[in-house]
């Protein structure tokens, strides 16, 4: 995944608010107690939000499976001036060198993870990555955006320097959406350079996630809609998740109410 796709991911996302994206997840960590410190980007991509992120006052590290994504978003730091470690892990298998204050995973990251064991995987090697009281911080496309505003549909954009056919299909039966995308590239002599690229994404459930967190070992876990600090809509397109790691495996962390 992410291989040839990699070159024109951020063209194809240029109409994202990285600032405002990155401004909202420091609101949430400093409602959790978190105003400072190591930050672990999972799924980083090719670095749109971590570099902001780092403009923030965080030290932060990006975590991708995808070696191409990583190439671009070292080049933006490089470019930028700034150090900032990019390393290429699987996020279910999250291993680092020294605790993180906080562990995030943006722009549908767990969307790809297809199996609760998959998840549940992450969750745990995030937990591990953290200090006690750290927190994990990430987003998902809800269910409703996957069926309703992305399934079963044709979606085509033609743009100055790349042209692109989206076909969705998403199954009520498994919750997965697979999506095909056929990306025309314009070259410098005129030509088109075409690619060819296949995901899948889950639509994950609110409670599912929520009970796999508590699984995982942790506490505090809050939901909110997208780029607000209130509860989400019921037609909310992205759901952001809050949790806390507890203090021991067995324990919650004292007086604290769960969700």
């Amino acid at each position: 995944m992410y291989t040839g796709f990699a070159e024109v991911y951020d063209q194809l996302m240029n109409d994202v608010n990285y600032a405002d994206w990155a401004e909202f997840y420091v609101q949430i960590m400093n409602a959790f107690g978190i105003r400072e410190g190591k930050i672990c980007e999972c799924a980083c991509g090719t670095g749109g939000l971590t570099l902001p992120l780092y403009r923030k006052g965080f030290h932060v590290t990006g975590v991708d499976l995808s070696q191409d994504m990583l190439w671009i978003a070292a080049q933006k730091a490089r470019q930028a001036g700034v150090a900032i470690p990019f390393v290429r892990q699987d996020m279910r298998q999250l291993r680092l060198h020294r605790p993180m204050d906080a562990v995030l995973a943006t722009c549908d990251g767990l969307n790809y993870l297809l199996e609760d064991k998959d998840v549940l995987a992450f969750f745990q090697a995030a937990r591990a990555a953290l200090r006690p009281g750290g927190g994990l911080f990430f987003d998902v496309s809800t269910p409703y955006k996957l069926k309703n505003a992305l399934g079963n549909q044709m979606i085509c954009e033609d743009r100055e320097d790349v042209t692109y056919l989206w076909q969705n299909r998403f199954s009520e039966k498994t919750g997965l959406l697979d999506m095909h995308l056929c990306i025309f590239v314009k070259q410098k002599d005129g030509s088109y350079k075409r690619i060819d690229e296949e995901q899948k994404q889950r639509a994950h459930s609110m409670q599912g996630l929520v009970n796999l967190l508590h699984q995982a070992g942790f506490d505090r876990v809050m939901v909110f809609g997208n780029g607000k600090m209130e509860a989400p809509r019921d037609t909310e397109h992205r759901w952001h998740f809050a949790a806390i790691r507890r203090l021991d495996p067995d324990g919650a962390l004292e007086g604290e109410k769960n969700i």
